[in-house]
């Protein structure tokens, strides 16, 4: 399919528009690409809730776990510049990760969350890398590594981001700047330097109400119901390593500069729209060859696809970014099967469609009570693909 951009702005802008006067957004920006090449770009609203501060062209904000589909793509490009095949052990090139029943587990497994360490039995603080990763390598996997999924909300970044500095010598956050951030010109940073601070909007936390029964059963009701649960594996998974829990510390600009691969990721639509559509164009934009067939390959074949432990729903992966579940009939990443990307929590999205290489973000300032796409996001991507 062809998009053309008068058309794509007639069908996309109303209902973006109506985002702020129907479901309470308060400032956000869209991006749409097509062919490496911007189709159509929106933004509005406001950066505070005080509305003094207008959402520019030039605003970033924090997207939580959309950073784990750039930091996927950083350990993806390490291990195809230093030719390792991704059915390589973690341990050959993270020994002390060989631990307590890890020996074995590889790479795919875990990239696409299958290795069984979405959660920590020892109490670590989440500021606190090394203690982190100590925790991380001592840890016994709940679950025999490769016979299941589950999402690992805060621990995925540890892992790549260790990972990564165990092959490349340098951490995620650096290896984005330098090889895909800069070259590029992408506005998007896994630690934000101080000095960007004032283009940075203000994050908000979902205001209180329940859940629609629409989004329970899309949503899947049981997780909301055992996330607030004590002792639950959902509870465990998105709470260790701990701290920085509420919303309001992510816009301290302390936290900001952290290199947090799993939820620190700030950024524009425009960038992680870029960023997506290199990767929908075989790894190549601007007349620069990123990523071999074979990386893309492993980027848009679905490794792990069924009932998440995490979620209580079924989702699938690929090598670190998230895919429509071949069960599930309400889709995330448009009508393609090959669509890939990542989503973060309230509402940001972003992924990239190679079928039609389409790609498309969504940010926002003010989050819902959801944790995977909303009708914010979801609606517009409709759009794109009505006929």
């Amino acid at each position: 399919m062809k998009l053309h951009a008068e058309t794509l702005r007639e069908r996309i802008e109303p209902l973006f528009r109506e985002n702020y006067s129907r479901l309470g957004e308060l400032g956000a920006a869209v991006s749409i690409c097509q062919n490496g090449e911007p189709i159509l770009d929106l933004h509005g609203g406001f950066r505070d809730r005080k509305r003094e501060q207008h959402w520019n062209d030039d605003t970033i904000t924090l997207v939580w776990s959309a950073t784990k589909g750039i930091g996927s793509a950083c350990l993806l490009h390490a291990l195809q510049e230093n030719k390792i095949k991704i059915e390589r052990r973690v341990s050959d090139f993270w020994p002390e990760f060989g631990q307590n029943g890890k020996e074995n587990v590889t790479l795919t497994q875990l990239l696409s969350h299958s290795a069984g360490l979405c959660a920590l039995d020892e109490g670590v603080e989440v500021t606190h890398y090394d203690a982190v990763i100590r925790a991380l390598e001592k840890q016994t996997p709940l679950w025999p590594p490769g016979s299941a999924h589950g999402y690992h909300a805060r621990t995925f970044g540890f892992l790549i981001d260790e990972l990564t500095r165990r092959i490349s010598g340098i951490s995620i956050s650096k290896y984005w700047r330098a090889i895909f951030a800069e070259p590029l010109s992408l506005d998007f940073w896994i630690g934000l330097p101080e000095e960007l601070n004032f283009k940075c909007a203000t994050i908000y936390p979902a205001k209180a109400g329940r859940l629609s029964e629409a989004e329970n059963r899309a949503s899947g009701s049981d997780f909301y119901r055992d996330l607030i649960k004590p002792g639950t594996l959902q509870r465990k998974t998105f709470t260790s390593p701990y701290g920085l829990y509420a919303v309001s510390d992510m816009n301290k600009p302390a936290n900001r500069a952290r290199d947090f691969v799993s939820f620190g990721g700030i950024g524009s639509a425009s960038a992680l729209a870029k960023f997506y559509a290199m990767l929908a164009n075989g790894g190549e934009i601007c007349s620069r060859k990123f990523f071999g067939n074979d990386s893309i390959k492993l980027i848009t074949t679905t490794i792990s696809d069924g009932l998440d432990r995490v979620f209580e729903i079924p989702t699938a992966f690929s090598s670190g970014f998230m895919k429509d579940s071949a069960s599930v009939h309400r889709k995330i990443f448009g009508p393609s099967a090959n669509a890939f990307g990542h989503p973060g929590a309230g509402g940001s999205h972003a992924f990239a469609d190679p079928e039609n290489k389409i790609s498309f973000a969504y940010v926002m300032n003010q989050m819902e009570q959801s944790v995977l796409p909303n009708e914010k996001s979801l609606r517009l991507v409709n759009a794109i693909y009505a006929p």
